[in-house]
């Protein structure tokens, strides 16, 4: 997409705003930053959805894993992690958050694994709130999505774009796309001028 036609898209939307719902999967989002060569920047990221979705929090919803440390009884989050709650939060996201799981790993250099799905809470969440939206732009590359995508097309007719980037979006993404349940495949290459935390300071996160 060239900056013009990605300000056509935007301007698509400005009918729809308030039937349009936002998934963020930042677990997911976060890992684009291998092939990018520049990290996503929260508050970029939100200040972009809010040209999508506007009004009601719930609709903007941020999923993440919160890193309370490998001390399974911690109550305190580790500072990185708390800031990125922090700014989802006031970046206007509907934050949806669990504990992140310390698994213990032989191969990995530092021990262990982190570990944290938040798939079945989105498919849920969009299944529970089918009444309140029409469109849905998921950040996420993930295909384990797109059997509730497929459902939420077939039976109520929802749209549904996927952002990603170009080297993370799954074989089932760009099949349900070619099966129509997928409207568009947005790559965020195309959008580093809006999201970049780069080219704002570093601030971003």
């Amino acid at each position: 997409m060239t900056k013009e036609e990605i300000k056509k898209f935007i301007e698509s939307f400005f009918d729809i705003r308030e039937r349009t719902i936002i998934v963020v999967d930042y677990g997911n989002v976060e890992k684009w930053k291998y092939s990018l060569d520049w990290r996503i920047g929260v508050k970029e990221l939100a200040r972009l959805c809010k040209n999508f979705s506007t009004g009601k929090r719930f609709l903007r919803r941020f999923y993440y894993g919160a890193d309370y440390g490998r001390n399974e009884k911690s109550k305190h989050l580790v500072e990185w992690s708390r800031l990125i709650l922090e700014k989802a939060e006031m970046g206007g996201f509907e934050v949806i958050s669990k504990r992140v799981k310390y698994i213990h790993s032989a191969d990995n250099k530092y021990g262990f694994e982190k570990k944290c799905d938040l798939d079945v809470e989105m498919a849920i969440d969009l299944v529970k709130e089918r009444d309140n939206y029409d469109t849905i732009i998921l950040f996420s590359g993930d295909g384990d999505l797109m059997h509730a995508m497929k459902y939420l097309h077939d039976k109520y007719k929802k749209e549904c774009y996927v952002f990603g980037a170009r080297d993370h979006v799954g074989r089932e993404v760009f099949d349900a796309k070619n099966e129509g349940v997928v409207r568009d495949i947005l790559f965020a290459e195309d959008f580093e001028y809006r999201i970049s935390m780069e080219r704002f300071g570093g601030s971003g996160r």
